[in-house]
């Protein structure tokens, strides 16, 4: 499957400024997958190593010897010399051994012509809750994510419709028949998610989605339950991960828009949950959208650190949390969740383009799902709907407060401007393409 992160990574090889790179994502996103067929394509010589198996590698760095020793001997012990040109060594679930982590920093200040990527599992948390010293300044982070729609389309050749989708936003031209195509991809992105594995499930069943199989998603979701144990102080801090993950579905329907410690157990005090929380940010189980005070630049400058929102890191998993089953979803039959999943997905959308996720809150009930700050011109806000019928308060408030060059409504209705009102109406299948407006 093709990966936008490909491109990333070619380019972190091209860069004269040679750093050992770190790959960030949750579990099961095709971090190893991705990092394998780069590093066979795009390098003569290639060594791969996984410190769940190859002990020999994290006793070494266990042990007291000096940094330039153990560079050698790790060259022996793998029978293989990754000083030689065009060469590269992957180190997957590096999260084994903090002492190779911290030991990057010699990699990078005294052999720096050699190449090495590293990942694993739950390794945002490790770095968090490292004992060691991290090489600050002396690596280089990607971050990955589910595969978006646009990943999603080009898994199911669709080049001819996607390139459609980009041409309509371009120029805010309606798509006409072709948009009730592009909603029925939507549909199937809702049901299958973005994790690699499900979305080859969706392929494999030949256009007949009714038969396709939940189970992989069921597993992933045991898969992060049972995470939930490592990189953990005890069993209560596990307890307390647990319960906030298992809250969210409560939190994202919740009417006061905002994450709320009351709805994981009533006597529960932030501070409580501070640590947990961060674990959970940390593993990208979940995506943090922040609120916004003011909406003016820089935004990040104006947030108020006390009021969030908490998105699963996958809207496939989160119909699967809900119990949705294929019917439901194809039919757009999920009730009083329909407005939050559509939500969900549009967050996980703007999160894998590294857009910051922000929103506004205002007086009396008025928000704004989303804030983005475009390149050219400033602060746009993005209103979400789940369905055609479009009606909405409160980016009227926003604009009598704010005046926008224009504001963005992503609902299940085609491209469209409308002058008198100066809303953008974008597709929900076209989300991943805000990433164009926006100032990176």
């Amino acid at each position: 499957m093709k990966r936008k992160i490909y491109d990333k990574l070619i380019e972190w090889k091209n860069n004269k400024k040679f750093k050992p790179l770190i790959v960030l994502g949750v579990r099961q996103c095709g971090k190893t997958y991705i990092i394998d067929e780069f590093c066979k394509n795009e390098f003569k010589n290639y060594k791969k190593i996984n410190l769940f198996y190859d002990i020999d590698v994290v006793n070494l760095y266990k042990s007291s010897d000096s940094s330039e020793k153990k560079y050698n001997d790790l060259k022996i012990l793998l029978n293989f010399d990754f000083d030689k040109e065009d060469s590269i060594l992957f180190i997957d679930e590096i999260q084994e051994c903090e002492e190779l982590i911290s030991e990057l920093k010699f990699f990078n200040e005294k052999h720096n012509n050699v190449r090495i990527i590293c990942a694993g599992s739950l390794l945002g948390v490790k770095l968090a809750r490292l004992n060691k010293p991290f090489p600050v300044g002396k690596v280089s982070r990607l971050y990955m994510y589910p595969m978006d729609f646009e990943e999603f389309l080009i898994a199911f050749n669709q080049q001819l419709l996607l390139d459609e989708i980009k041409n309509c936003f371009k120029n805010n031209k309606a798509m006409g028949i072709l948009h009730n195509t592009a909603i029925n991809y939507y549909k199937k992105y809702l049901l299958s998610g973005g994790m690699p594995e499900s979305v080859n499930i969706l392929l494999n069943c030949e256009n007949e989605y009714y038969n396709y199989d939940l189970s992989k998603l069921n597993d992933i979701i045991e898969d992060y339950k049972n995470d939930m144990n490592n990189h953990v102080i005890n069993s209560n801090e596990t307890l307390k991960i647990r319960n906030i993950y298992d809250s969210l579905s409560s939190q994202l329907q919740n009417a006061s828009k905002k994450f709320q410690y009351s709805i994981i157990d009533s006597n529960a005090k932030s501070r409580e949950y501070l640590l947990p929380l961060n674990w959970l940010e940390e593993s990208n189980m979940i995506q943090i959208c922040k609120c916004v005070k003011l909406p003016e630049k820089p935004l990040l400058g104006f947030v108020d650190n006390e009021v969030f929102k908490v998105y699963y890191s996958d809207v496939g998993l989160f119909n699967r949390i809900l119990n949705n089953d294929i019917k439901t979803i194809m039919l757009e039959d999920m009730k009083i969740y329909k407005g939050i999943i559509t939500e969900n997905y549009v967050a996980n959308q703007l999160k894998a383009s590294d857009i910051d996720l922000l929103y506004w809150r205002g007086k009396r009930k008025s928000k704004v799902d989303f804030l983005i700050t475009t390149i050219n011109d400033g602060i746009i806000p993005i209103e979400v709907k789940a369905e055609e019928n479009t009606q909405s308060k409160s980016l009227k408030v926003y604009y009598d407060l704010y005046h926008p060059k224009y504001m963005i409504r992503i609902s299940l209705k085609d491209f469209g401007y409308n002058p008198k009102t100066q809303i953008k109406s974008v597709p929900l299948y076209a989300t991943f393409l805000i990433r164009t407006l926006v100032n990176k």
